[in-house]
């Protein structure tokens, strides 16, 4: 049974097409403009951003709080894995009725979850968003100047 698509042959859009004038359509642009002059300078400035001690900052503080965050947390599972498969008898021990060590070291894992999360958003809201916002409203000056746009 043979194919029988219309589309099937048609060329992409812009692709070697005329317009409607009958001269040769514009070539499609590069699709991030890696071959114009724009894009280069638009790339400098954020590896300028990147490289500014503005922008170390930030990161400084989002790695002094995530690290160790992520090691205590990591470390408190792992704990809690390890305890609940070698030592079966301790995590059995009845607590209160027929609360026992186990389930209160489960239910401990979601709330160090919940504290941790908004642990990391005060810290977010506090120590770095408003040196991020900073930075982007700088970056988007720079390349607003760069592109040329008016506004």
């Amino acid at each position: 049974m043979p194919y029988e698509d219309p589309w099937y042959d048609a060329m992409a859009s812009g692709w070697g097409e005329v317009d409607g004038t009958g001269a040769r359509a514009p070539a499609v642009p590069p699709a991030r403009g890696e071959h114009g002059t724009q894009a280069v300078r638009a790339r400098d400035v954020y590896i300028e951003v990147q490289r500014s001690a503005a922008f170390q900052e930030v990161r400084t503080r989002y790695r002094r709080f995530v690290v160790p965050g992520v090691v205590v947390f990591l470390a408190w599972y792992v704990g809690y894995l390890i305890t609940a498969t070698t030592a079966p008898g301790l995590m059995a021990r009845s607590v209160a009725g027929a609360v026992n060590v186990g389930m209160l070291a489960g239910l401990g894992q979601f709330l160090t979850t919940f504290l941790l999360t908004w642990a990391y958003a005060r810290h977010a809201r506090l120590r770095r968003d408003r040196a991020a916002l900073e930075l982007r409203w700088d970056t988007q000056e720079l390349t607003r100047g760069v592109r040329g746009d008016v506004s």
